[in-house]
């Protein structure tokens, strides 16, 4: 079962992307309407006849005018003593000479080498590169960072090497070419589609997802020509079929998704994405990389709400996007065109939660497995969601998988009729007389969360929309934490006394 959104003819991607904000040589993004300043014919003018209009700033350098970035290449030991030689010595004697409003702006800063460099390198813990601005020592610096020679950063929006080291700590973690750390989960997921899907492109998504996500691809990208095809997580014929007759720019799904807990036949979908030249994506937030990595499976490309797991501590907002360094570039490209760029503090706490990830992980994949087998059988539960539950519609799918675990988040619906306001106030009841965890939106963090999803997530949505979409009035999502097992499976034993 399949139904479309948008509507437009599929055109192919373009593969040209933008480097750091600057169109691609040869496109043309506003057309000039101003006059010339000077009269065609001009002496200005008739300099430039004969001259290769396409060339650019390269054509200017030589050998000879990069010379003078060998006495000052940045922070690397070997050529530390060269770095500190006579041009750290004449601004040192600058600012030593200079008023105290000079001293003020430059002491202790300018000069880059010696004691500080060497601490920087043998800090155990990354440091945290609150600058917005990277700076060269010479024109030849700045020359080989644009010909892509000279290992730095120029701009914030660009990158930071704070950032930069929790992007290669990911990359190690996914097995990924490249990964881009970003504002948020939702930006990394919006510009991962306004990057790679072109106007009047053809996407694939799946039903059960983030409601955001949802709401993007509904709303937004239908004003670009894009149209979204959706289709049963489990349904691969559908999926083989549509690319057959109609094809796809890129093929987007969770797995375990939100908050139904579905899993996609990962393997299975890259198969049909190869056979069909189609851009596989992977949101993989709920099983984490510890559980289940895409891209060993051949997935082009994972993203996670690095808010979640990733990060852990209830105390960060980041997005992250991890695979193949060709299509990570292509959103690099757009993402400092957009501007959702991370913090490098908030980068900071996500290198320090991901140092954890993995006993959290294994924890929170126990007490969610325990609590969801405790419930399945629970008079006062109709049906618990979550992969390894037997009558869950993907549990021979996530067995064939082997991943390690699911994560630490089930769902499951309170006993009653599904749409009455008897088991809307029984699932009140529930939640308010649970003593552990917090009542809240998110999850993946450390303490226990839980909501009853027609309020936190549907609060606003008709009854039709709903009943679509499966969520009842006694849906509850529950956030399992790092707190002890069995407490969490007596809070929650006790708390259904009360319905």
């Amino acid at each position: 079962m399949a139904f479309v959104v948008g509507a437009g003819p599929l055109v192919t991607r373009s593969n040209k992307g933008w480097n750091r904000g600057m169109p691609p040589r040869g496109r043309c993004i506003v057309r000039c309407t101003q006059q010339l300043s000077k009269p065609v014919g001009s002496e200005e003018d008739e300099k430039l006849q004969g001259r290769d209009m396409t060339a650019t700033v390269r054509e200017f350098v030589t050998e000879e005018s990069l010379e003078s970035a060998d006495e000052t290449r940045a922070l690397d030991l070997e050529v530390q003593r060269i770095s500190e030689g006579r041009a750290a010595e004449s601004r040192r004697a600058v600012i030593e000479h200079g008023s105290d409003s000079t001293r003020a702006v430059h002491g202790g800063e300018r000069v880059k080498g010696g004691k500080k460099a060497k601490a920087i390198l043998d800090a155990i813990s990354t440091p945290v590169v609150m600058s917005s601005t990277f700076t060269f020592r010479n024109s030849a610096e700045c020359i080989m960072y644009n010909m892509g020679s000279y290992q730095s950063f120029e701009y914030g929006r660009y990158g930071n090497p704070t950032v930069r080291s929790a992007e290669e700590k990911l990359m190690a973690l996914e097995r990924a070419e490249d990964a881009l750390i970003s504002a948020s989960g939702m930006n990394a997921a919006t510009t991962m589609l306004l990057a790679l899907v072109p106007e009047n492109g053809h996407i694939v998504v799946t039903t059960d997802c983030y409601r955001r996500t949802r709401q993007f691809i509904r709303t937004l990208l239908p004003k670009m020509g894009i149209r979204a095809t959706v289709i049963d997580p489990a349904d691969l014929a559908t999926f083989e079929r549509i690319l057959k007759t109609e094809g796809a720019t890129l093929f987007f799904s969770e797995s375990p998704t939100n908050p139904q807990l579905r899993v996609v036949d990962v393997p299975g979908v890259v198969a049909l994405c190869k056979k069909y030249d189609v851009i596989s994506v992977i949101d993989t937030t709920f099983a984490t990389p510890v559980n289940c990595k895409p891209v060993t499976m051949g997935a082009d490309l994972v993203i996670h709400s690095g808010t979640k797991y990733l990060a852990g501590h209830n105390d960060v907002l980041c997005g992250a996007l991890a695979g193949r360094a060709d299509l990570v570039a292509d959103v690099r490209a757009l993402h400092g065109v957009l501007g959702g760029v991370v913090d490098p503090h908030a980068a900071y706490l996500l290198i320090r939660g991901m140092k954890t990830l993995e006993l959290r992980i294994e924890q929170q994949n126990r007490t969610a497995e325990k609590l969801a087998a405790f419930l399945q059988h629970h008079p006062k539960i109709s049906r618990v969601w979550y992969p390894t539950i037997p009558d869950h519609p993907d549990y021979e799918t996530a067995k064939k998988q082997e991943c390690k675990g699911w994560g630490g988040v089930l769902s499951f619906e309170i006993a009653g009729p599904t749409f009455e306001k008897s088991t809307f106030d029984a699932a009140n009841r529930f939640v308010d007389a649970l003593k552990i965890p917090y009542i809240g939106p998110s999850l993946g963090g450390t303490e226990s969360l839980v909501e009853q999803v027609c309020i936190m997530g549907y609060f606003d949505q008709p009854l039709e929309a709903r009943m679509d979409l499966g969520i009842t009035n006694g849906f509850i999502r529950f956030a399992c934490g790092i707190e002890s097992t069995n407490d969490i499976i007596d809070d929650v034993a006790q708390a259904l006394k009360a319905v």
